[in-house]
């Protein structure tokens, strides 16, 4: 029984008060020093799930994700965007470091190709991150995502509303996002495995300003546009 407690005790999916574990799992720096400090020292969890809560996209949250993209798809690792709320810019894309051969786009039709699709990605061995925009996730979801997630071994991203963040989730790590001054974003941390939560910071984003998460014009107009004949 002992040796049984002991193995609990070590696993950092078990919380035990206010005694910090430093996990021994892998982890991919997030680019960010004031963050990656505030996270314990490692980053983004790989093979379990991560969630980002935020009121409205476009606050400085693919910031966020920017130097792993960067890092990962110049590794020759695939990023995929799962429904997106707008299509990504790619030459901002391409100015921030990121391979665009590596960077995959999807669009669902309704929740149950969502699931569907986001497991393939998460289990695909050519897989380096997942960037997910889901609607409505019920609790047995996600644990079939972190499953996935676990077998995949690579990092993965949820974009939710912050009222999610009342939901129970088997998420490694949730982070709620809002806009500071300055282009800044505010990071308070939920949840972190094998620690406590509400460790806060500020991450400086105005030196990557240009790198704005834009929709793609919708109308591609060439110079035959008018000609008749």
């Amino acid at each position: 029984m002992s040796e049984i407690l002991n193995t609990l005790m070590q696993d950092d999916r078990v919380w035990q008060g206010q005694h910090h574990t430093r996990t021994g799992r892998p982890t991919e720096p997030t680019g960010y020093q004031v963050l990656d400090n505030q996270l314990g020292g490692v980053g983004w969890p790989r093979g379990a799930l991560s969630e980002c809560l935020l009121d409205e996209p476009g606050i400085g949250e693919l910031h966020l994700l920017l130097p792993l993209m960067q890092r990962l798809s110049q590794a020759g690792k695939t990023v995929f965007w799962l429904n997106p709320p707008h299509t990504p810019y790619a030459p901002a894309l391409a100015r921030g470091g990121v391979n665009l051969d590596q960077v995959i786009l999807i669009n669902t039709e309704d929740d149950g190709d969502f699931l569907w699709t986001l497991e393939n990605c998460l289990r695909s061995p050519v897989t380096g991150l997942v960037m997910a925009w889901p609607g409505k996730l019920a609790a047995r979801d996600i644990r079939r995502l972190q499953l996935a997630a676990e077998a995949g071994s690579n990092v993965c991203v949820l974009f939710r509303e912050r009222r999610h963040a009342e939901q129970n989730s088997p998420a490694a790590l949730r982070l709620d996002l809002t806009a500071g001054s300055q282009q800044a974003l505010k990071v308070n941390v939920l949840k972190r495995r094998g620690s406590w939560p509400g460790q806060c910071c500020s991450v400086a984003m105005a030196h990557r300003a240009d790198l704005a998460f834009r929709e793609a014009p919708r109308v591609v107009q060439g110079p035959w546009a008018g000609k008749t004949g």
